[in-house]
């Protein structure tokens, strides 16, 4: 174990916290013994090349200080190397740090957490997902939510929470089923109407939706969730239940448990993890111990 790591920090994630939470981060790291650099980058594709050659050097780990946008960077630069990734979530959802049991909103407990974990050489290895070159750790949304995401995006004179439940309404307004192509783990194409379809490494989006509850990050399968062809009544009933979980329950709703799924429908746009993916079709996989996570 080198005793040189990396912080890798956004610094407007949660409104400033990411810059905030470098700090306490970096010192309960250096109280433990570490030396610690900095990386910020002036953009995403900036920060990345920097991320990627920090790994390529040699660091003990790859620390990320912000969101999940911050963290599915980092993915970026860790997936596949045998670099650990540290995680101090300070952004809005921290969908990746809630499924793996990690502080939210507490850089100094994240930082100690990390070093201990270093020092005692405890690292998880988790499954991610892979599109293409992209890979991803909690979710993949496709539909109803997506286009949500779509809307809220485009929402520029309104910001925070509120954006989304205006998106929201405004995508109930123009409800339709979507029809999708999909195929299971190589086998036979289906064509089904569906609401949306969430393809689960992790178990929630949004910030603690369970929209994927059952979802476990090590077993080496996706959890597929199909909210199937219902009204707009019946979507104002169930979605509610997402938060906790309960909507798994719902005749609408079904889970698959796949290695692979082939998705394919016209005008929609993917998110995985919360960013802009790409417009459908698209192939995703689930690859078994793709990154290390410093845990407990």
């Amino acid at each position: 174990m080198t005793s040189e790591i990396t912080l890798f920090v956004n610094p407007t994630a949660g409104r400033g916290r990411g810059a905030r939470a470098a700090q306490p981060a970096a010192s309960a790291l250096r109280d433990a013994g570490f030396s610690v650099r900095t990386v910020l980058g002036e953009d995403a594709v900036d920060a990345l090349r920097r991320a990627r050659e920090a790994v390529a050097a040699g660091t003990g780990a790859l620390i990320a200080v912000g969101g999940d946008g911050m963290m599915s960077l980092a993915l970026q630069a860790v997936a596949g190397t045998g670099t650990p990734l540290g995680v101090v979530a300070v952004g809005t959802g921290n969908d990746f740090a809630r499924a793996l049991g990690l502080p939210i909103r507490d850089p100094a407990a994240a930082g100690r957490l990390a070093a201990a974990a270093l020092k005692a050489g405890t690292e998880r290895e988790i499954d991610l997902g892979r599109v293409g070159e992209r890979w991803f750790g909690s979710v993949l949304a496709s539909g109803f939510d997506s286009r949500v995401n779509d809307r809220g995006n485009r929402m520029r004179w309104v910001g925070g929470r509120f954006k989304y439940d205006l998106a929201i309404l405004a995508e109930l307004a123009a409800f339709r089923p979507i029809p999708y192509r999909i195929r299971l783990d190589g086998g036979p194409v289906r064509e089904i109407e569906a609401t949306l379809i969430a393809v689960g490494n992790g178990s929630t989006y949004g910030g603690g939706m369970r929209i994927c509850a059952d979802a476990v990050m090590d077993d080496g399968l996706f959890d597929v969730t199909v909210v199937g062809d219902c009204s707009r009544s019946t979507l104002l009933k169930v979605f509610p239940k997402v938060y906790k979980g309960t909507h798994l329950g719902h005749p609408d709703v079904t889970v698959h448990r796949v290695a692979s799924i082939e998705l394919a429908a016209a005008g929609v746009t993917a998110y995985a993890d919360g960013e802009p993916l790409g417009a459908l079709p698209l192939t995703a996989t689930c690859v078994p111990g793709a990154v290390r996570v410093l845990s407990p």
